[in-house]
Parts: C-alpha cells; sequence; structure tokens
C-alpha cells in the first residue's frame, strides 16, 4: 500500500491515507492522464485543482519542488503545473531541468505558472525544458484549454 494525496476526477474531494489498488483498473481510469500540481500557495493549487476536478484527469499535488520530485516517481505524471518561484532547494525552474533531464520522464509536458511575466522570464522557463509558461493570474478556462492542447 502507497501513502499519498491524491484526487480522482468524480471524488467528492482529495483524500489523505493509503491506497490499494485490487484488480485491473476500469478503461476510463486507465486513460485518464496524471497530472501533478506543483504550488507553494495552497490557494492556487486548490483553484488549479478546482479548474481540473471535474475533467478527465487523476490528479496529485505537492507544496515544493522537493516533494514533487519524490512523487514524480510514483505517480509518473503525464503533466506537471510547477510554479517556478517556490520555497526549498528546487524551484520550478530547477524541477523542470530535472525532469526533462531524467530519461524516464522527459517525455512528461511541463507547463511553468509564474506570476513574472517578462520576456526574459517566460525565456527561462523555456530554456529550462517547459513545454508552455503561463503568467499568473490566468483565467481558469485558459489553464484548461493550454492543458486540453497539450495532453
Amino acid at each position: 500500500m502507497k501513502e499519498l494525496r491524491t484526487h480522482h476526477a468524480g471524488a467528492q474531494w482529495p483524500t489523505i491515507g493509503r491506497i490499494a489498488c485490487v484488480g485491473r483498473l476500469s478503461p476510463q481510469h486507465e486513460a485518464m492522464k496524471r497530472v501533478l500540481i506543483v504550488e507553494d500557495q495552497p490557494e492556487i493549487r486548490e483553484l488549479i485543482h478546482m479548474t481540473l476536478e471535474f475533467e478527465n484527469y487523476e490528479l496529485h499535488e505537492a507544496p515544493n519542488g522537493d516533494a514533487a520530485l519524490q512523487m514524480i516517481e510514483k505517480v509518473k505524471p503525464d503533466l506537471l503545473l510547477l510554479d517556478v518561484m517556490m520555497p526549498g532547494s528546487l524551484n520550478g525552474l530547477e524541477l523542470c531541468k530535472r525532469v526533462k533531464a531524467d530519461p524516464n520522464h522527459k517525455k512528461a509536458k511541463v507547463v511553468m505558472l509564474s506570476a513574472r511575466s517578462q520576456a526574459s522570464d517566460r525565456q527561462a522557463g523555456l530554456t529550462a525544458g517547459a513545454d508552455a509558461y503561463l503568467s499568473k493570474p490566468f483565467s481558469p478556462r485558459e489553464l484548461l484549454q493550454l492543458i486540453t492542447r497539450m495532453v
């Protein structure tokens, strides 16, 4: 059994606890794309979660880059939503570089989320390997459209 925080579309709220998978997953569940939301501000993390929870995504959350790095190995996300500025030893740019350098995860799509919106900030995100860069504040619709195009 694994202990992690996760949320599946259709569930009423995220769960924290032990999850055991027995038997085969339904075809609908197998087709779900795994999204890891990495954001240190709980309010923004919740907004992103609420935006995606009724879509066909398996959602996972991490409050910083260090926790995200551990979750990436367990979850193997198809898409990472990374805040650029986070506390800890790994900010979003460094985490993106690590993910894209890892042969096991380099196919994962990465969207950088940041309050920094200068051209040089966007370029830094793309140079780190991000597939897209979205400036805060962003609308839920804008985020959803971007994610739909990417996965």
